[in-house]
């Protein structure tokens, strides 16, 4: 809804525009045109910030017409926090939630939400968790007291931590049969060798099996503290009654109380990770296909260039020759890989965070006595990035971003996701006119810029499973990574 409405001003701030150009050019005045035509336009609604004494945030989004909300709490805690012998328990937290606090068992939640038709849900990333809810404006106060109670109450109760032992070993298994996952796992792993980052969400099998209670509360201790959290709304649900929310349960949530540089050194994010140019590959012939990701250190979330690495990542595009509109492609890349038959598909990413990130692109192949043709002109299209690039493709790129941005934006749990996002990376939200601003003030010589600073001649990460016999060593790969210009 909220792009369909971001669509309709835009039209309507051209149709405007076009008024008034014909206007000035028959020399006519006209009756009822103001100067507020010619304003830019505007998303229609703004978001809400506050900080509670102890810390604790609030940003919300309100629309008035909207019978629904989304709230959530997020919190700048992932598996990044972890230590390599607790590595797993954000994500073991993640599943315990739900299993029943001091005030509600277990099936009490369920039938609350059930009675109320909303949805309860929590994911764990490498630097983030989140609890969220999605419900009747009129539940809004039962969802907050739902959140806070699984977030500050939580039983831990040894039983329901055994049963999710066995829950959390299936779902990775399922995981391990997912190629892209692995590769993208392994791609961390060897980009930030033996770093924080560069550790799995789920953990390893060890680490699932001997995670103890002491070390969930410790987890929650350290990492649960109210500095560390945003309460989001996003949808009917206006800022000062979700303010109000937050002071009756969520004031009493203590601030970390170690020194910043112990509580850093907890989180494992004191220093910027290091990138390190290396390579992991599996080679396995039962798979019928060669899965390869490979990076250089891209930006963070707080980069000067982040929206260019997006451009430059557009750039590069996506492509699957299985869609039916896969020749027809802006991309060079796309269209020399498909007149070549090089590769099934290919995703090119820009994965931002807090301090770092990963910058590249992922490739599937079963053309396995070509893998060294695909991935030579792969990275012979990021050596052209540094010197020749056109307005036009960097216009179309933009283009493309834009659209993939604001599409997003469609509905309450993903303005929320947003909002929480960029709040606890940041500490403010860009509005999406403030986002199409930045993209739109991306050129070709930015993008030119960015690749002889990030792509030019510089270390790679690569991570490969599957039939892989012909990627050539790392030293050849690493070769390609620049090249004379003639």
């Amino acid at each position: 809804m909220a792009s369909r409405n971001i669509a309709a001003r835009l039209h309507q701030g051209l149709r405007a525009k076009r008024a008034i150009g014909a206007v000035k050019n028959s020399n006519l005045r006209a009756p009822g045109l103001t100067r507020s035509l010619a304003t830019p336009v505007s998303h229609g609604a703004t978001t809400e910030s506050t900080t509670l004494s102890n810390g604790f945030t609030i940003a919300t989004e309100h629309s008035p017409y909207a019978q629904t909300s989304t709230v959530g709490v997020w919190i700048d805690a992932g598996s990044r926090a972890e230590t390599d012998r607790t590595n797993g328990t954000a994500h073991f937290l993640e599943h315990l939630a739900f299993k029943g606090t001091q005030k509600r068992s277990q099936s009490q939640l369920e039938l609350e939400i059930e009675n109320m038709g909303a949805h309860l849900n929590a994911y764990t990333s490498r630097e983030n968790t989140v609890y969220y809810a999605k419900a009747f404006n009129n539940d809004v106060p039962a969802t907050v007291d739902i959140l806070s109670d699984i977030l500050q109450n939580s039983k831990l109760e040894s039983s329901a931590i055994e049963r999710e032992r066995d829950v959390i070993l299936r779902e990775q298994e399922e995981v391990d049969k997912q190629l892209e996952e692995v590769v993208f796992d392994h791609l961390h792993a060897t980009a930030f060798q033996n770093q924080p980052l560069g550790r799995t969400i789920l953990g390893p099998k060890e680490n699932i099996q001997s995670i103890t209670r002491d070390d969930l509360q410790s987890y929650i201790k350290t990492n649960y503290t109210a500095d560390r959290m945003v309460l989001v709304g996003s949808g009917g649900v206006p800022h000062n009654q979700l303010v109000d929310l937050a002071e009756k349960y969520f004031s009493h949530l203590p601030q970390h109380n170690s020194s910043q540089q112990a509580h850093a050194a907890v989180r494992g994010t004191e220093q910027t990770p290091d990138f390190v140019g290396s390579e992991v590959r599996i080679r396995d012939d039962t798979i019928p296909t060669a899965n390869i990701a490979i990076a250089v250190e891209g930006v963070s979330w707080k980069d000067d260039d982040y929206f260019t690495a997006l451009v430059t990542q557009a750039i590069v595009g996506n492509w699957d020759r299985a869609m039916g509109n896969s020749p027809y492609l802006g991309s060079k890349l796309s269209t020399f890989i498909h007149e070549n038959k090089l590769a099934n598909s290919f995703m090119s990413f820009s994965t931002s965070y807090s301090d770092t990130g990963l910058w590249g692109i992922y490739m599937v192949t079963d053309a396995i006595t070509r893998i060294d043709d695909l991935v030579h002109f792969t990275l012979r299209e990021w050596s052209r990035l540094s010197f020749s690039v056109s307005e036009a493709e960097t216009e179309r790129a933009k283009a493309q971003l834009k659209a993939s941005i604001l599409l997003s934006l469609d509905g309450t749990t993903a303005v929320a996701e947003d909002i929480g996002r960029q709040i606890i990376t940041t500490g403010r939200r860009l509005a999406p006119e403030e986002v199409e601003r930045a993209v739109e003030s991306v050129k070709a010589a930015d993008v030119m810029k960015f690749a002889q600073a990030k792509l030019w001649d510089k270390d790679i990460a690569v991570s490969a499973i599957g039939q892989i016999e012909g990627l050539l060593d790392y030293a050849r790969i690493r070769g390609d990574m620049s090249r004379m210009l003639s």
